[in-house]
């Protein structure tokens, strides 16, 4: 490919992008490259590595189901770490002091 055809590929690319920042999907690339992993890259980037055809962007769709699915494992994180927290209970000052009376008693009591 010729160096000016690369660069106006990319120049095309970025056209068609209105955001700062892009979702891409990694693609298989003849070196070893993994398809399939999700970056969240700068227009730039996303422009080169789809001329390079290492990624390809995501469509709104995909977007909004990872996004959803990142908040509901989020959901998840937030409500087991609150299972796992001490409880605790409030007591009015009545209930407090009729528990230290019978524990008293109790130690009288032994």
């Amino acid at each position: 490919m010729n160096l000016k055809d690369y660069y106006r590929e990319i120049d095309a690319e970025l056209a068609k992008i209105d955001t700062k920042f892009v979702h891409v999907i990694s693609l298989v690339t003849p070196n070893g490259g993994r398809e399939g992993i999700v970056s969240e890259v700068n227009r730039e980037t996303a422009a080169k590595m789809i001329v390079e055809k290492k990624a390809r962007r995501m469509s709104e769709e995909e977007v909004a189901q990872m996004q959803a699915e990142r908040e509901e494992a989020q959901r998840q994180k937030d409500l087991a770490d609150l299972q796992d927290r001490v409880r605790m209970t409030r007591l009015a000052e009545e209930e407090l002091v009729a528990l230290k009376r019978a524990m008293h008693q109790n130690r009288k009591g032994k």
